[in-house]
């Protein structure tokens, strides 16, 4: 590691987002989820579905325009935009202007679930990374094409937030460290990264670590059950929506693997760790706002 920070613990939950009486939809935030592929329209769903469980108050979820009925099936609450797509059913780098357009009208985005990976998509999330004026979730294929445009990672100090969510090898990949040193020095590892590019991280796995380089939260809540395809995209939702109804992103970020881990250990309980599924996840999200009233 290039540098050891000395970092503060939070052991405190932040407060929820506050929702006056009289909102309407649009005071609750406007959330982009830019996710998907051929084989992997679930991923987008599950992400889509989970921001509305987070509470974001209009939700669009953009993919492959071969996918986007797929999409629009699962969930009929939030809005879709099909993108255009490559042959293999991946988003095409043309996409820029269509995202360009609708993020216009957004409050965050959420980017990287069932993406895949080529070398356009690189030049696409590159640029969308580099780019977008707001805050922003990068998660799964999003940061493992990142990694091989690492320089890139570094932000100005006052940029618009950029939270990546990876798990150890995600994380290996985007820091050039090993993934036994990751895990044997955690928080300060993430902490180290997240205090030299300026961006919030959440390094998954037991005990997710939260920093933003100067801050560290450890989560408590979850279980091995949620090792399962598809939660870390449930996560990727939550916490997007969080950013979307005006949270700063570290407590977003906190607040988001806190609702999410206490999800699964409420879908664990009534489904056991090997019944549940990540598509549970968004269910229990309504149960496990209940629990921070």
């Amino acid at each position: 590691m290039s540098e050891t920070r000395s970092i503060q613990l939070v052991s405190s939950l932040p407060a929820v987002p506050k929702r006056s009486d009289d909102a309407n939809k649009g005071d609750c935030g406007r959330a982009l989820i830019v996710a998907g592929s051929r084989g992997m329209s679930g991923a987008a769903c599950l992400a889509g579905k989970s921001a509305l469980r987070g509470g974001a108050g209009l939700v669009t979820v953009a993919a492959p325009l071969g996918i986007i009925n797929i999409i629009a099936t699962y969930e009929p609450s939030y809005m879709t935009l099909g993108l255009a797509e490559d042959d293999h059913g991946r988003i095409h780098q043309s996409a820029t202007q269509q995202l360009a357009q609708i993020l216009l009208n957004q409050t965050t985005v959420g980017i990287g679930p069932g993406l895949g990976q080529s070398a356009l998509l690189l030049e696409l999330v590159a640029d969308l990374y580099a780019t977008i004026p707001l805050p922003c979730v990068f998660d799964a294929d999003a940061l493992n094409l990142l990694a091989k445009r690492s320089y890139l990672l570094k932000r100005p100090a006052d940029a618009p937030a950029r939270i990546l969510t990876p798990h150890p090898g995600e994380f290996a990949r985007l820091s050039g460290l090993d993934v036994e040193t990751i895990q044997n020095n955690r928080a300060q590892c993430a902490a180290d990264f997240a205090g030299k590019n300026h961006v919030i991280v959440v390094l998954k796995g037991q005990n997710t670590i939260i920093t933003d380089g100067t801050r560290v939260a450890v989560n408590t809540t979850g279980n091995s059950g949620m090792a399962t395809g598809g939660t870390g995209d449930v996560l990727t939702g939550v916490i997007t929506a969080l950013l979307a109804q005006g949270m700063n992103e570290f407590e977003a970020a906190q607040l988001g693997v806190h609702l999410h881990g206490l999800a699964g250990d409420l879908a664990a309980e009534e489904l056991s760790n090997p019944g549940m599924i990540a598509s549970d996840l968004p269910h229990f999200l309504g149960r496990a706002w209940c629990e921070l009233d």
